[in-house]
């Protein structure tokens, strides 16, 4: 993997771990269970998928860039159910 690709894929687990820390909803939730006595830990996995652009129909068929780097529809949802969003993907 080249080095700038496994560092686009570091800021998105940043990003991701950033924005659970940020999550209103996640802190209510813990500070509940803290008050039921209990302490949290939460520790959570993300598996990132990469293909190829070049090899993907579907991709070339509906491409959306941000930053020159393109997502496929599946890419975009995804991140969509993760709660990012991408500028100019037109579901925003």
């Amino acid at each position: 993997m080249n080095p700038h690709l496994r560092e686009l894929i570091q800021q998105l687990g940043e990003a991701i771990h950033d924005s659970v820390l940020e999550s209103e909803q996640i802190a209510g939730v813990v500070q509940n269970i803290r008050q039921h006595g209990f302490d949290v830990m939460l520790m959570l996995e993300a598996t990132i998928g990469l293909n190829d652009v070049s090899e993907s129909p579907e991709a070339e068929a509906n491409p959306s860039t941000e930053g020159g780097y393109p997502f496929t529809s599946h890419d975009l949802n995804f991140l969509k159910s993760l709660r990012i969003s991408v500028e100019g993907d037109g579901t925003s």
